[in-house]
This record gives structure tokens, sequence and C-alpha cells, in this order.
């Protein structure tokens, strides 16, 4: 079997940094100290897949960074092909994938919904693909949960144990996302192998009709349980969001925002930042919500809320929030940061604020 291995070295490198994305902005992601996290995350791809000893499969994957250097590592047979630019671009991943689309039966790359939209201009759905979230946001349904969910689901792809489904593409904007403002398009489907625990869904947009009431009364019971003298480091969403509308404070739409009960501490901080402040502060909570339509905690567009500060928060100290809507079709909620060891970490059980005084206990899938 003859795979294709693609990575966009430079996806997701606006998250921790505050940029919610990298589009357009790489130079000012630098300049806040981002680092890239594709590499990272294409090396526990393939440690993962390295435990199933393949022996009948062939990668062929572009040069240096965007494949070559992680594949290297492996004891996998690989072709490099073409050439690539430095710093690289969208056209070297459309150029990739347009050389070998008729030579391989599976592409697998590393990235966000950019990628995703490169990959699927060239495929247009005919070829199977599986994602390897990178990126910041990651609202596609063609992505795996993790990287090791994804070398799980190749294993099975390559033993005939999945099916063939197709998945939604989609993207925003990122300087309207930078803004505040989000409208999902869908761009299209790709083929994907599917196994059930492996994929994410898409993104499901928020319910015009949400009930308004849900969401006070979920913000109500937060309030009244906030302490004194504590930081609380608020993640995206409008559930989290009613919260800082009921306390009178700003909030960032779509950032990770710090607050007291009484006042606004930072509006769309840094991980930096939040760490800094977590040392100025004896207690703190973050509070959040899960991705509606894929059960998502951390590790989708909320980078800032990184390994480091989850570990020096603690568990017992996130206050999950969710209306009800959300986890009805849900099975069990993912966590998914750039550390495999706290992923593991996490409780098995977790309770999730729904209401006034009300809640529901929903397991972590791991």
């Amino acid at each position: 079997m003859r795979l294709g291995f693609l990575v966009n070295p430079i996806a997701g490198m606006g998250g921790r940094v505050g940029l919610k994305g990298t589009d357009n902005v790489l130079d000012e992601a630098i300049k806040r100290g981002a680092t890239p996290i594709s590499p990272i995350r294409a090396g526990r791809f393939l440690t993962e897949l390295s435990k199933f000893k393949l022996s009948n499969v062939e990668f062929i994957t572009p040069p240096s960074i965007m494949g070559e250097d992680y594949l290297a590592r492996t004891h996998f047979k690989y072709m490099v092909e073409g050439d690539i630019h430095i710093p690289t671009t969208r056209e070297d991943t459309i150029g990739f994938v347009d050389r070998v689309k008729d030579s391989i039966d599976l592409l697998i790359f590393v990235g966000g919904d950019g990628t995703a939209r490169d990959v699927y201009q060239v495929v247009n759905g005919e070829l199977p693909v599986i994602g390897v979230p990178s990126g910041v946001k990651i609202f596609s349904g063609v992505f795996a949960i993790t990287p090791e969910d994804a070398a799980k689901l190749l294993y099975e792809y390559i033993r005939g144990s999945t099916v063939l489904d197709y998945a939604d593409v989609l993207d925003i904007d990122e300087d309207e996302y930078r803004s505040g403002r989000i409208s999902i398009k869908i761009y299209g489907q790709m083929k994907i192998p599917y196994r059930r625990g492996y994929i994410q869904g898409s993104k499901s947009p928020t319910p015009v009709n949400e009930v308004e009431e849900e969401l006070r009364a979920i913000a109500r019971h937060v309030i009244e349980e906030m302490e004194d003298n504590t930081l609380y480091i608020t993640c995206p969403g409008n559930t989290v969001k009613e919260i800082h509308i009921l306390l009178g404070l700003g909030y960032t739409p779509l950032g990770v925002d710090l607050i007291t009960k009484e006042s606004v501490v930072k509006l769309d901080a840094t991980e930096k930042e939040v760490m800094a402040y977590l040392n100025k502060f004896s207690k703190a909570s973050i509070i959040v919500s899960p991705i509606g339509g894929q059960g998502i905690l951390f590790g989708r567009g909320n980078q800032v809320v990184s390994p480091d500060v989850i570990r020096t928060v603690g568990f017992k100290n996130i206050i999950i929030v969710s209306p009800r809507w959300k986890l009805n079709i849900l099975d069990c909620l993912y966590i998914d940061t750039d550390d495999p060891t706290l992923n593991k970490e996490f409780p098995n059980i977790v309770k999730i604020i729904v209401g006034y005084r009300e809640y529901k206990v929903m397991p972590i899938c791991k």
C-alpha cells in the first residue's frame, strides 16, 4: 500500500499566542514567541503507527520539513517527491498532492482546516484521506481526534476494518475570526476511513433558537459558586460568555479571557500572560464548554489553555458548562492537548453544569 504523507509545518502556530490561527499572521506569531507544533504532532502520529510494525506500506512525502524529516526517524520505507519553498506555501501542498494523487491509496496530512481545503482543491473527494489535527480551530470532519487516533485509524484501514464515508471540509475567514466574527462555510466533502471513536465530528453551529434561559441558568449557577480572590480563565463559547454578560464584564467572543467575580483581569490573553497571572493568584479555575458536534474540551480553539496552564490549575478546578443540546448527541467528551500524558491523566468521568443546580455526568474517551 502506498501512502502519501504531508505536513503543514506552520499549522497551529498561532494558537498559544492568542492569534486564533496562523493565516496571514505567521510573522506576528513568531514575534510573539510561537513555535511549530506540527512536527511534534507528525512525530506522535508516526510513533503510534510504528507500534503496529507494518511491513507492507510505503510512503511518498515532500522533502524536508513537509514530511521527509519525520519519516527519516522511523523504520518506514519512503520516497521523496518534488521540491518545496522555504518558508513553505499552500502551493507546496497543492503541488505535492496533485503530483501523487494517482499513485497513492490514501493521503495522510498534518494540519488544520486550511490544509484540508488545499487538499480538497486537488482530490475533490476521490482519494481517501486522514487528517492529523494540528490547527487551531479544526472544524472539518476529516480529522482524527488525536494524532494517535489517526495512526490507529490508518492501521484499521490497512486491515480492512473500516468503512469509507464522506466528511465535510469546513473553514472560516481567520481575519474575521480574530475579530470575533465566525461564519463557517462548507467547501465540499472528502472520503475518509471511518471507525467510531477515532474521527471527530464536524463542528455543529449553535442553534439560532438555543434557549437563552438555559444559558442564563448555567451562568447563574457558576456565578453563585465563584469565590473571592480567584482567577477565572474563561474559554471561548456562548455558554461561557453568558457568565461575563451576567457579571457585567467585557469579553472576547473567540478568545481566552481572565476575570475575577468583580472585574476583568485581561481580555484575549496569551498562554504566557495566563501563566504570569497564575503566579499572582493563589486560587484559579478554568471554565470551558465542549465544541458542539465534536465534544472536544481542550485542543480546539483554546490552545492558550495549554498543558502547563491545566497542570497549574489542576483537574479539580476545571468547571465544565454546556447546554443539553450539545451533550445529547455525544457519547463522551475528548481531550487533545499537546501533552499525550496529560490527556490520559484526565479524570475518566466529569461533571458538567447543564442548568441551575443541574448536572450531567459524562465519560472522557481516551
